[in-house]
């Protein structure tokens, strides 16, 4: 009786290896194939000749600010603002790039943000759309003033 519980042990010890080498093998797998996904940064918006005359066509107006502490005490930075299309063309998307600066009016951080996405289908001529970009972390010499925004991509349609 000995004897079999001995063999027994190697092939469940080989079993369990077995098991725990699939297991290893996905969770590589998953993370391999679901980080890539994750981490793609959305392709550039068009900035060319076109779009870049087009963008004087494009207002920003309503700046506001807000500062909240979520439920984990971390503090947290709302911008908000209204964009509207003066021009004569439909907007698909709108990038823009943000600069926030401190007293002495140097820029301690640039951000590009997409102001709206899809299901979004577009912004018409004349049409305005509310926006709201969140900071989880701002620098420490930001002046706490409003940002300055410039479009730096468009989707004309």
């Amino acid at each position: 009786m000995a004897d079999a519980t001995k063999r027994e042990m190697p092939v469940a010890f080989l079993a369990g290896a077995v098991i725990v080498a699939l297991l290893v093998a996905g969770a590589v797998y998953w993370s391999a194939h679901s980080g890539s996904a994750a981490t793609a940064a959305p392709q550039a918006l068009p900035w060319g000749s076109a779009e870049q005359a087009y963008a004087a066509q494009i207002k920003f107006s309503a700046p506001r600010m807000s500062r909240a502490t979520n439920f984990l005490n971390q503090e947290q930075t709302y911008v908000f603002g209204t964009v509207e299309n003066d021009g004569t063309q439909s907007i698909g998307q709108i990038e823009v790039t943000l600069e926030y600066h401190d007293v002495f009016n140097q820029v301690v951080l640039r951000d590009t943000q997409r102001l709206f996405q899809p299901p979004f289908a577009s912004l018409g001529p004349g049409q305005t759309y509310d926006f709201q970009l969140t900071y989880d972390h701002m620098p420490e010499q930001w002046s706490q003033t409003y940002p300055t925004i410039r479009v730096s991509g468009l989707d004309l349609k």
